[in-house]
């Protein structure tokens, strides 16, 4: 009996054995799988790695702008240093090489190797392009005899051109606006597009002052392009004293200023045949401005935007308070003479204060002691400085 038992004993441990061996073989074939699937990431990441390294090896290519496209397929590119080279094309890219187009040249053989698609999307970044202004003439307070002037200078010319051509006169070609700040310049301009179902391109002047020779430039003949593409179309020129300074014997930063404001005359004096583009600016600094920008050709209506008079001020009110909740006993005269010498945008501002204040007290109707509180407000904020009326008249 022991002896039986000793070889069952003999068997199970032989049984135990065995499975342990299986349990080992499925342990080992499980990490070789594991090591089987990591190697192969660690080759994948290994064959990424050297893309990229080999990618890093190669030298970046030179940008540069096609000035000229010669009859043996070389072509004139300058670079944004200003200097220009003469050098030869790819094999294969030929038929894309166009004057004006951005290409991508070697740095040692200047081969050009790559032709840019023409892309227009960027200069969004720089200019404000709406297809037509919400602003209407409506919601402008006084100024009519501008609004006239505006009339016969750049509506009518793009509503009713054969009106002109019936006798015999050119219309006018560009409007300056000037006078102090915030007394509705811009919006002039956008219900001026809104009127003529215009597209509307706003620039300020400090956007074409560029770091780079020749990128100012170039903004600007994009500008006009534009312009030209979206027909009928009103250019704005937002603080072109930025650009359009008296030119002096100056330092290298601002011959670039000077050479954007030749290239704006240039497209000025360019775009005077062609129909369905106006061109309107904007400043605060009249006397700043370069006489061979305001001369007659460029600049045929220069109009100035005064501080409103009360009886502007009180259009201006009637139009901000409309939907407000005011007391009745408020009129709109004695709000006129609380705000002697404020601009059009100094009395929307007192408006939103004045709700702010009644807000705050929780009333339920604006009372004259805030609008009272936000003409002081108002009237303490750090603006610039004021020029009297005369300068403007």
């Amino acid at each position: 009996m022991a002896e039986n038992e000793t070889k069952k004993q003999g068997t199970y441990d032989v049984y135990d054995y065995v499975f342990s061996l299986e349990e080992q073989l499925r342990s080992l074939q499980t990490e070789k799988q594991m090591a089987s699937a990591r190697l192969t990431q660690l080759q994948i990441d290994l064959e990424r790695m050297r893309k990229e390294l080999n990618e890093l090896k190669v030298p970046p290519l030179i940008v540069g702008t096609i000035n000229e496209v010669l009859a043996d397929n070389s072509v004139i590119v300058k670079h944004s240093n200003g200097m220009e080279f003469l050098v030869k094309p790819a094999p294969g890219i030929e038929s894309e090489l166009e004057a004006g187009k951005r290409v991508a040249m070697n740095q040692r053989s200047l081969v050009v190797t790559k032709v840019f698609p023409e892309n227009k999307d960027w200069r969004v970044n720089a200019m404000e392009i709406i297809e037509k202004p919400k602003v209407t003439f409506e919601q402008i307070g006084g100024l009519e005899n501008e609004m006239r002037e505006l009339e016969e200078a750049v509506i009518l010319p793009l509503t009713n051109p054969e009106s002109f051509e019936q006798l015999g006169i050119d219309p006018p070609n560009g409007v300056l606006l000037h006078g102090p700040p915030g007394t509705g310049k811009t919006l002039l301009a956008k219900a001026v597009a809104n009127k003529t179902n215009s597209t509307f391109i706003s620039l300020s002047g400090s956007e074409l002052v560029r770091k780079y020779i020749g990128e100012g430039s170039k903004l600007v003949r994009d500008l006009f392009r534009l312009a030209k593409e979206k027909t009928p179309s009103i250019i704005f020129i937002d603080e072109i004293d930025s650009v359009g300074t008296h030119r002096f014997a100056t330092a290298n930063g601002d011959r670039e200023v000077q050479r954007t404001m030749m290239q704006l005359l240039s497209e000025m004096d360019g775009f005077c045949e062609v129909k369905g583009v106006k061109v309107i600016a904007a400043t605060n600094r009249l006397d700043m401005l370069d006489p061979a920008l305001l001369r007659p050709g460029r600049f045929d209506r220069i109009i100035a935007v005064p501080l409103p008079s009360k009886d502007a001020r009180k259009k201006i009110f009637g139009i901000h308070s409309a939907k407000m909740a005011i007391e009745k006993k408020i009129s709109l005269d004695e709000l006129a003479g609380l705000t002697e010498g404020l601009t059009g945008a100094d009395i929307k501002n007192v408006c939103m204060e004045a709700g702010i204040f009644a807000l705050r007290e929780n009333k339920k109707k604006i009372e004259l002691r805030h609008f009272n509180d936000a003409v002081q407000k108002v009237s303490r904020l750090p603006v610039v400085d004021r020029p009297n009326d005369r300068m403007f008249a």
